[in-house]
């Protein structure tokens, strides 16, 4: 019980922290239920432990190239005028769990990779032996070629947005993509915790469920904040509540100022 690995032993560790069973905790388990949801989310959207940095791999199918290739249109009428809209269906649906694209494999030009291609003739004919041929001048001619794919070709973009779980990639999805082909993807996932319980005994998210517990307790015995119990003792549900807020204040502060990924790492 000392190490939880649960969301239960996480939750009787948080309990205990508070007194229990020498006091009381008048919480309700299904309000305890919502705060350990909310902790946990909290923790996946904000601390680096939460999540992991995953390459996905999808193979583009017929019914995809079918949906994609066919835009969806919406009809909105105004003022007794009537405008059809079409949306693009360019999108693939990706797990719940991922919070952040960041990046998509480039696809390679097949046609191009042959005994004309570039880099075949450059490894051909400068890199027959590396103990008498110079590595800057090859790192500087691929840096140079990949600036010209760059240029040239461009990069794919992304669209994406966790609270819908479709990535939109804006591009020739006739021509750039065959089926049965695979696409990769780099993304941040949220740690399940149910399969790496690890996460469950975590020390700032132990001191988080804590303080959201303590924010419930206090909430609830505010409703009855002064009544005079037996033996003289008197409710001050007010002081639990307030002392729970400051706590959880300085456990976000501490978390988003030095736990938190940059966000331009997550941003694709």
């Amino acid at each position: 019980m000392a190490t939880p690995a649960t969301r239960e032993t996480l939750k009787q560790y948080a309990l205990r922290a508070l007194g229990k069973p020498v006091i009381e905790i008048n919480v309700d388990d299904d309000q305890l239920e919502d705060r350990l949801d909310e902790a946990l989310q909290y923790f996946s959207q904000y601390h680096y432990d939460g999540i992991q940095r995953s390459y996905l791999k999808y193979q583009y199918t017929d019914a995809d190239q079918t949906r994609i290739t066919s835009d969806s249109t919406e009809s909105i009428t105004k003022n007794s005028v009537t405008t059809s809209w079409k949306e693009g269906n360019n999108f693939l649906v990706v797990p719940e769990s991922v919070i952040s694209v960041i990046n998509i494999f480039p696809f390679s030009n097949k046609g191009s990779m042959n005994l004309f291609d570039v880099r075949y003739q450059l490894r051909l004919n400068d890199l027959y032996d590396f103990s008498s041929t110079s590595m800057v001048n090859y790192d500087i001619v691929l840096r140079h070629l990949d600036f010209l794919d760059h240029i040239l070709v461009g990069e794919k973009p992304l669209r994406f947005n966790q609270h819908d779980n479709r990535l939109y990639i804006d591009m020739d999805w006739a021509n750039d993509l065959m089926v049965g082909e695979f696409l990769v993807i780099e993304a941040y996932r949220k740690m399940n915790p149910e399969t790496h319980t690890d996460v469950y005994n975590d020390i700032f998210l132990k001191r988080y469920v804590t303080s959201l517990f303590k924010k419930q307790w206090g909430a609830n015995l505010s409703k009855f904040d002064g009544v005079a119990m037996i033996g003289g003792v008197t409710l001050n549900g007010r002081q639990i509540y307030s002392e729970a807020l400051s706590d959880i204040e300085k456990l976000e502060t501490e978390i988003r100022s030095t736990f938190e990924l940059n966000p331009a790492m997550m941003i694709g």
